[in-house]
Order: structure tokens, then sequence, then C-alpha cells
């Protein structure tokens, strides 16, 4: 397995444990979005600001097309990206695409505690923040689906998560 791509929605764990596989499998991590902003020398939230989202997505779908010629990489990608164009498509033909999949009543304690780090979220009432997150995955699921491996991530112990991903990456099917 070259490359592997963790999908889900923002606070489902995607950084975390793919920081951990990425070390566990001897692979470098890249965290789509901060790969964006490097390259493009600007904050996502400033490139919202300037270009709006169509153009976001754009640019997001070319690095992503970028990634997907590394090898021996984990790659968390931010939550919306294999909603656009043929993202998941592209990743599920690049390597393997693990869906971290978690209630929405996680999400929120999760994501509670996490706003002031989120612009997206950051001035949302907790009434909001539950609505919001209950329509976008709503939105996101037939995309984040189509994963070759969808795991429960509602634990709070990433390094038991963890294991069972590397358990899953290397079974026959996956090699």
């Amino acid at each position: 397995m070259k490359r592997i791509f963790l999908i889900g929605f923002m606070g489902s764990g995607k950084t975390t444990l793919g920081k951990m596989l990425a070390e566990k499998l001897t692979y470098t991590f890249i965290d789509l979005d901060h790969y964006i902003e490097k390259r493009n020398a600007k904050k996502i939230a400033a490139i919202f600001a300037e270009s709006g989202e169509d153009a976001f997505r754009e640019m997001e779908h070319k690095m992503l097309i970028e990634v997907c010629s590394f090898e021996n990489v984990v790659i968390s990608t931010g939550g919306g990206t294999p909603c656009y164009f043929d993202n998941i498509e592209i990743m599920n033909n690049s390597g393997l695409c693990i869906y971290l999949k978690i209630s929405n009543e996680v999400l929120l304690k999760r994501l509670q505690k996490a706003k002031e780090f989120r612009p997206l979220i950051k001035d949302k009432s907790d009434t909001d923040l539950a609505c919001f997150i209950y329509e976008t995955l709503s939105k996101r699921e037939k995309y984040y689906t189509q994963a070759s491996i969808i795991i429960n991530n509602d634990e709070e112990n990433p390094d038991e998560i963890c294991n069972k991903l590397l358990s899953l990456i290397h079974t026959p099917a996956n090699i």
C-alpha cells in the first residue's frame, strides 16, 4: 500500500490517527489542508475569504492529484475533500481510502471543545453546531461511505483505533 487516505468529518480524528498510522508504518504524514497552505503561502481561511469556496475546491482538487503521486504516505484530507469533483474516486483508485465514522453526539462533544481553532464553527452556538453537524454529515455520508474501509471512531483511545486500522490495512485484500 503506497497511499492511505483518511476521510471523515472535522473532529473525526484524521490528523491524530494519520500521524500515528504514518509513524507505525514509517510513512510520511501529509495533512492536505496544511499542504495547500504551504503550496499557496496562505491560510485556508484567507483563500476562502479572497477567492471563495469554488476556487478553494479547485485548488484542493489539484493538490489532491499532486499528492497522489507521492509514495508511502498517509494523507489526512479536509472534511469536504471527498465530496467535490471526482475526489473520492481519485482516492479510491490511488490508494486505500479509510472513512473514520463518528456519531453526531461524539462529534458535537469534540467540536464544542475545539470551536476556537476551527473558523467554520467558532461562532456557532451549541444548538447551531449540532444542526450544522447533522445537516453537513447527512450530505457528505454518501461520499464518505464509498471508502474501502469504514471504521467507527467514537472510542476515545486513538491507540486502539490505530491498531485496528493497522490490522485492516494488512489484510490480503488491502495489500
